[in-house]
């Protein structure tokens, strides 16, 4: 199956009130593993890559590399560039044949955000690919940039209707009190919040900041409307400690061992968040037309 945009997937997971998972990969490795474990268990997917990963492979050796994995998939797989507040990277995905993109413009003014992100829906909806866009300022670290307890606030409701209204976003993320990384104390989620912007935005509302949450916090999200779920800081980890842990077992100086450790460990982590988040054996309702 050729890669897809998310856009069709998350509209099924919002109406099936299941969750989609992103998974950031860093490399191949991490990359096979994902869409493995996709089909392992029928499930969708999104291959989602930080803007410094891009920057480090280039795009058009990751989209190559997802390319390559999805067209002997039976499984929809989107690939999508996570958090991106550079115009010019999200052109270079574009071009290269990514599926969807996300402007994260929410530090600036509303009106700002609002404006850069409707630029961004025009050059990418005449390339079929889809946007995901942010509002709000969600807390921790991302891309290097760290935004405090101080500076984070949550998503208005009446601001993110306004801002919805009119733009074909394939997914919306309002900030409603999670945060990138790992918690440093229970998180608190406004509920209320995310049921309101849901409701009233019609839209799937994707989860930042995964990592640390309770399966009952991630259950109770994706009935509220979440239908992308974010994974990052946990396959991060996995993928570090799963290689230096092989090593240190057996001493082993064979790259390919503790690489074939690795794959596994993060493929088994993955199938956990999906079967969590309910979109095993969904991937033929999750389907949509192929991106070549």
């Amino acid at each position: 199956m050729a890669l897809q945009s998310m856009k069709t997937m998350l509209a099924a997971a919002r109406e099936g009130r299941y969750g989609v998972a992103a998974f950031n990969i860093v490399d191949y490795n991490s990359t096979r593993a994902v869409v493995r474990a996709a089909e392992e268990l029928n499930a969708p997917v999104i291959v989602q890559v930080s803007v410094k990963t891009v920057r480090f492979w280039g795009s058009a050796a990751i989209v190559a590399w997802v390319r390559q994995l999805a067209s002997d998939s039976p499984v929809p797989v989107s690939l999508h560039l996570d958090h991106c507040k550079d115009l010019d990277v999200i052109r270079e995905c574009i071009a290269a044949g990514w599926t969807d993109v996300m402007i994260d413009a929410s530090h600036k003014p509303f009106e700002e955000n609002l404006s850069l992100t409707r630029e961004v829906v025009a050059m990418a909806t005449e390339a079929g690919v889809g946007v995901e866009a942010e509002l709000g300022q969600i807390r921790g670290v991302e891309e290097d940039k760290r935004v405090d307890d101080d500076q984070a606030h949550l998503a208005d409701p009446d601001k993110a209707v306004l801002f919805c209204r009119d733009l074909p976003l394939a997914v919306f993320a309002p900030a409603i009190g999670t945060a990138h990384g790992l918690y440093k104390g229970e998180p608190k989620i406004a509920f209320d919040r995310l049921e309101q912007i849901a409701c009233r935005t019609g839209l799937p509302i994707a989860l930042h900041g995964g990592a640390g949450l309770s399966d009952e916090v991630f259950r109770k999200c994706i009935a509220l409307g979440c239908a992308k779920i974010n994974i990052s800081t946990q396959l991060k980890h996995t993928f570090i400690d799963s290689f230096v842990e092989y090593h240190v077992a057996h001493h082993e100086y064979e790259p390919l061992k503790p690489l074939g450790a690795q794959f596994e460990r993060m493929k088994n982590e993955v199938k956990e968040k999906i079967t969590l988040f309910g979109s095993s054996g969904r991937a033929a309702s999750a389907g949509s037309a192929a991106v070549e």
